[in-house]
C-alpha cells in the first residue's frame, strides 16, 4: 500500500496577500505570501496602531528589561556591531559618511559607528529608548522613519536597521523609502531574526513545541537569508555580504530546552556570549568571523544580516 500524501497547508487570501498558511498564533495566520515573497501575519494591523504601540508601550510592557540588558551585554554585542561596520565599510569603500539607523533603540550601534568615524543618526519611535540614547549624547529623532523623512532627515551613505523589519506592517514601503534616501553607491545593512530555519524545524520536531518564534502581533514578518536578499534585489539593490550570530537553536538540539524554561534561556545566552568572547580573548576573532560567515552562507544562524549596495 502506498503511503498517504502529506496534508496540504490551507491557503488564505487577505487584501491581495495570498499563500499557504505556515503557522498560527494569537488569532493571526502566518502565510507564505506570493505577493510579498516572505512570510507574514494576516490580518495586518494598521501603521497607526503599531506607531502607538511602539511609541509608548513596547519597552515598558513587552521588553521591560531590554534597555538594562542591552547595556550589560554591550561588550559582547559590540563584536557584532564591529562585524557589521567592517562589512559596511567594505561595501561602501570607506569607513566614513552619514549613517542612519532606523529603530536605533538604546543607541549602542550608533555609538560604535560614531567611534569608527561615521556621522551617526538614529530614528527611534520609542520614547523610552530614544531618551536613553539621547542621554548618552547621541543624535536620535524620536519619530517613526516616515515622520523623520517628512521632517527633513538628511540623505545617508548607509542605512541600517536591526530587528526592525519583523515588527512593521509595511517593510517593503519602508525599505523603498530608505533606498530612495541613499545616493548610488550607498549601502543598506539589514538584520532580522532568521526564522523558519532548518535548525528551528529540527528543534521543533525533536521537542514537540509549537513554533515558538511565531509571535504576532509583535513579530509580523518572518524572513530568512534568501527571502531578505530577494526583497532587496526586487527593490533594485545588490546583496554583497551575509553575516550571522550563534545558532541558538543548537542548544535545543543538544537538550537545553530554553523554550520551556526562561532560566535555561538566560544560561544559554551567557554561554553563547562566553563562546564568542573567548575567541577575542585568545586574539583569534577572525576565526569567529569565518565560522559565522560559513554558517551564513549555509543559511544557518540566529540572525540573518544582509549587506546590499545601491547601484
Amino acid at each position: 500500500m502506498s503511503a498517504a500524501a502529506p496534508a496540504r497547508a490551507p491557503s488564505v487570501s487577505w487584501n491581495g496577500h495570498a499563500g499557504p498558511v505556515v503557522g498560527h498564533a494569537n488569532g493571526m495566520d502566518i502565510l507564505s505570501c506570493a505577493r510579498c515573497g516572505f512570510r507574514h501575519a494576516v490580518p495586518l494591523p494598521s501603521p497607526a496602531q503599531l506607531a502607538r504601540e511602539y511609541a509608548e508601550n513596547y519597552y515598558a510592557d513587552a521588553k521591560p528589561t531590554y534597555l538594562a540588558d542591552a547595556d550589560a551585554d554591550q561588550r559582547w554585542a559590540r563584536l557584532f556591531q564591529v562585524d557589521r561596520l567592517d562589512a559596511i565599510a567594505r561595501a561602501l569603500g570607506r569607513s566614513a559618511g552619514t549613517l542612519v539607523e532606523i529603530g536605533s533603540g538604546p543607541g549602542f550601534f550608533l555609538e560604535t559607528a560614531a567611534a569608527r568615524g561615521f556621522t551617526a543618526i538614529g530614528v527611534e519611535p520609542s520614547r523610552q529608548a530614544a531618551a536613553f540614547a539621547q542621554g548618552r549624547g547621541l543624535t536620535v529623532h524620536n519619530r517613526t522613519f516616515a515622520d523623520a523623512l517628512a521632517h527633513g532627515l538628511p540623505r545617508a551613505d548607509v542605512i541600517a536597521a536591526t530587528n526592525v523589519l519583523e515588527h512593521i506592517p509595511d517593510p517593503i514601503d519602508m525599505l523603498a523609502a530608505a533606498r530612495d534616501q541613499m545616493d548610488p553607491g550607498g549601502v543598506m545593512c539589514l538584520t532580522v531574526p532568521n526564522d523558519f530555519s532548518p535548525l528551528q524545524i529540527a528543534a521543533q520536531d525533536g521537542k514537540g513545541h509549537a513554533p515558538w518564534w511565531i509571535a504576532p502581533p509583535h513579530h509580523l514578518n518572518y524572513f530568512d537569508f534568501d527571502s531578505l536578499e530577494a526583497l532587496l534585489t526586487r527593490l533594485g539593490l545588490k546583496p554583497v555580504d551575509r553575516l550571522t550570530s550563534f545558532p541558538m537553536e543548537a542548544f535545543l538540539l543538544m537538550g537545553d530546552d530554553y523554550v520551556a524554561d526562561p532560566a535555561t534561556g538566560k544560561a544559554c545566552h551567557r554561554r553563547r556570549m562566553n563562546f564568542d568572547l573567548a575567541f577575542e580573548a585568545a586574539g583569534i576573532g577572525d576565526v569567529r568571523r569565518r565560522l559565522y560567515g560559513a554558517l551564513a552562507a549555509a543559511g544557518i544562524g540566529r540572525e540573518a544580516t544582509v549587506i546590499a549596495v545601491k547601484p
